[in-house]
């Protein structure tokens, strides 16, 4: 593309109803923010337990940059890995029931590398139609040949595998889908994975926190453990309250992506405040269950609402609940519409979802109250 371009590209992104644009957003307390000088109720967050506002966590990384600075001054591999580094990865692996963990600076650098680490150019990489577009760069970056199977479908997927004559590598998928809210057929997609002699690498980005038992995520709601998923990968921004990511498995596992991943080795470590603090947030998630209670309280109250309103809510039993509206233009007139009535929604519109699928994505968290939800009930009663 040559620069002169540049105008008519935006302009036919506008025209489709796509253009994009920041806001400019203060925290205030609880679930309530600050957009532009205005206050509204925040239900575009993924802060799925209201933990980035804990008070212990924020303690715990003021006093982590008082004792390790602000940042780590390093990659991991050359002098920045730092013992909270070291002591959250071994609480992460415990955690999750997995021999090692290992930080990475961000989710979409997680899924990249372990992707490119473990699949070789043209080599077969299987995904959900619906994967996070970090597990489809994964396999860009490898140069690996991508097959995506219908979403959610492990009949499909086993139908893909068949008519392959050399076995594939990677079996890639979201454990909770960020735009649908629906969760995957994990051991429908284990078992066809093993039967291929293919790895299973599970994105748990947003079931970590909500999920399973202590809300250890997707794979263990399921019942599954290290062999039926060898790749357990998840983000700190979302349930955690925090930043960064983190992969989980066996022992050999992680020794091979400290040698092989580019996205690890290549770039600065998280800064070692962030690590302290994320081990605060961890003992919170696993030891104060009335925040998984109270979020499935709010989900339920939601959805019941949301029904008796005839609204076209999508298969979601976890805090992402999309309502589709189908139409770009429609998406945004409602978000307009919640936000002048002190709701902050966000219009999903193309790319991130399919055409013809834009929708309002509402996120609930375990901050919010009964009355912030019965409020977007009815102001999504007088859109309709």
């Amino acid at each position: 593309m040559r620069p002169d371009e540049l105008p008519g590209k935006l302009a036919a992104i506008a025209e489709q109803g796509l253009i994009r644009r920041r806001r400019l957003v203060a925290a205030e307390s609880g679930a309530r923010v600050l957009v532009q000088g205005r206050a509204l109720v925040n239900f575009s967050s993924n802060d799925y337990l209201g933990l980035s506002r804990h008070p212990d966590v924020i303690a715990a990384m003021a006093q982590g940059a008082r004792e390790h600075g602000a940042g780590s001054g390093a990659s991991h591999l050359v002098c920045g890995h730092s013992t909270a580094h070291h002591a959250l990865e071994e609480e992460l692996a415990d955690f999750t029931g997995r021999e090692r963990a290992l930080l990475f600076s961000t989710g979409y650098m997680a899924n990249m590398g372990v992707i490119a680490s473990l699949c070789g150019r043209n080599e077969r990489v299987y995904q959900d139609r619906l994967n996070h577009a970090s597990l489809l760069d994964g396999a860009a970056l490898a140069g690996a040949r991508l097959i995506r199977y219908a979403h959610a479908d492990a009949g499909d997927l086993r139908h893909r595998l068949a008519q392959d004559e050399a076995p594939g590598s990677l079996v890639v998928t979201d454990g909770v889908f960020s735009m649908d809210g629906d969760i995957a057929p994990l051991p429908d997609l284990a078992e066809a994975a093993a039967a291929a002699g293919a790895w299973l690498v599970v994105d748990d980005a947003h079931g970590f926190g909500v999920l399973g038992t202590g809300g250890r995520g997707s794979v263990s709601h399921h019942g599954l453990g290290q062999a039926a998923v060898p790749v357990l990968i998840g983000t700190l921004g979302k349930a955690f309250g925090t930043f960064g990511a983190f992969v989980a498995g066996s022992a050999d596992l992680i020794e091979y992506l400290i040698q092989k991943s580019r996205t690890y080795i290549y770039t600065t470590a998280l800064p070692p405040a962030v690590a302290e603090a994320t081990r605060v947030s961890l003992r919170l998630l696993r030891d104060e269950s009335w925040r998984r209670q109270r979020l499935g309280e709010l989900i339920a109250r939601f959805r019941a609402g949301a029904m008796q309103l005839g609204l076209h809510l999508m298969d979601s039993p976890t805090p992402i609940q999309p309502i589709l509206l189908g139409d770009n233009d429609a998406a945004l007139r409602a978000a307009e519409y919640l936000r002048d009535r002190g709701c902050l929604v966000s219009a999903i519109r193309p790319p991130t979802v399919p055409a013809g699928s834009a929708r309002l994505r509402v996120t609930l968290t375990a901050d919010h109250e009964p009355e912030q939800v019965d409020a977007l009930l009815q102001a999504l009663r007088e859109f309709a």
